[in-house]
């Protein structure tokens, strides 16, 4: 009784330290427009500012081009090359950066701090390179949005942690996929809708229905997700990939990048979830051939690690859906 009353006290106040530094996939984005006056001349400003204030962000435009905050001025070449934000992930996880002409369509470029360079394309570019711009920018941000996303990750770790592995596991994460990439296409194109606030809430309300299931399966008894995993990770995966379509929404994407941006982007999620499946398997089959043995404590553990996280993020994004102050 005194080892888990100690354990118990551990977990909060390794919960309350740590809790409040994972960022938990809500990311800090920022709208950066320049609007051309004049030939080759153009105003810059912040239409979209993270919350923490964009003026730490470092740009750097294409050699032939002066920049003075809010005029920037390129004269008979345009804006066209190379633009960059050294010190993305310091201030902001992303930008998207809109051109306006005088005459013809806008163009949009995201930065990322996996892709903090953009080459800005002259009107006229071929669309293959403006593709490969498009899918090296979005695979990035996709990437970027998945290993930063401690809330998806810690659902991920949950469905390996009851599953463990086999052919079971790898229909459960297919399952939890193509869930998060109808739901996330849904959202991207307004399909459906659910306001931030309750999604996240009900995002870490997942987790912690994982761990109690984690939970009950190490004390023997068989829960919902040990039965029928794959439905209940493509169920889930619906709510997740709303909230994967909230960080497209954010940057304002023109629609007809929609499509491409969204394809790649998912892509990067991919590959950045498999990257961490593979992780965790190849540490879980370490742990096997080292023959390490836990107490008979220590095998819970994650499981309360996990749910003391989730029920933390659940309790703060609760009292921001509710307005208490």
């Amino acid at each position: 009784m005194v080892r888990r009353l100690a354990l118990a006290a551990l977990l909060l106040l390794a919960t309350a330290v740590v809790a409040p530094q994972i960022r938990a996939h809500e990311a800090s984005l920022g709208v950066l427009e320049f609007r051309e006056v004049r030939p080759g001349a153009f105003i810059g400003r912040w239409t979209m500012e993270p919350a923490i204030g964009a003026s730490r962000v470092d740009l750097h435009v294409p050699g032939h081009c002066f920049l003075r905050m809010p005029q920037l001025i390129c004269g008979d070449k345009g804006l066209v090359g190379p633009i960059t934000i050294t010190n993305l992930g310091v201030n902001m996880s992303a930008v998207l950066l809109k051109i306006i002409p005088m005459t013809g369509a806008s163009r949009s470029y995201t930065i990322t701090t996996a892709s903090p360079v953009v080459s800005v394309l002259a009107a006229g570019t071929p669309t293959l390179q403006s593709w490969i711009e498009l899918a090296g920018t979005y695979v990035n941000y996709g990437i970027d949005h998945i290993l930063l996303g401690a809330d998806h990750l810690l659902f991920v770790l949950g469905l390996i942690w009851i599953v463990r592995s086999g052919w079971r596991l790898a229909k459960t994460i297919t399952a939890f996929t193509l869930g998060h990439s109808i739901s996330l296409a849904a959202a991207a194109f307004g399909l459906i809708g659910i306001p931030e606030r309750p999604l996240n809430a009900c995002i870490a309300l997942s987790i912690v229905f994982v761990a109690v299931e984690i939970v009950k399966q190490r004390r023997g008894e068989v829960g919902l997700t040990a039965r029928y995993p794959w439905a209940v990770a493509g169920a889930f995966g619906l709510v997740h990939g709303i909230g994967f379509a909230s960080a497209l929404a954010g940057l304002g994407l023109e629609r007809r990048l929609l499509p491409g941006a969204l394809l790649f982007f998912n892509v990067g999620v991919e590959i950045g979830q498999l990257a961490f499946v593979l992780l965790i398997l190849a540490l879980m089959w370490a742990h096997r051939r080292l023959n390490a043995v836990l107490p008979r404590w220590g095998d819970l553990l994650p499981a309360y690690a996990i749910g003391s996280i989730a029920m933390f993020w659940f309790i703060g994004r609760l009292v921001r859906v509710l307005g208490v102050t």
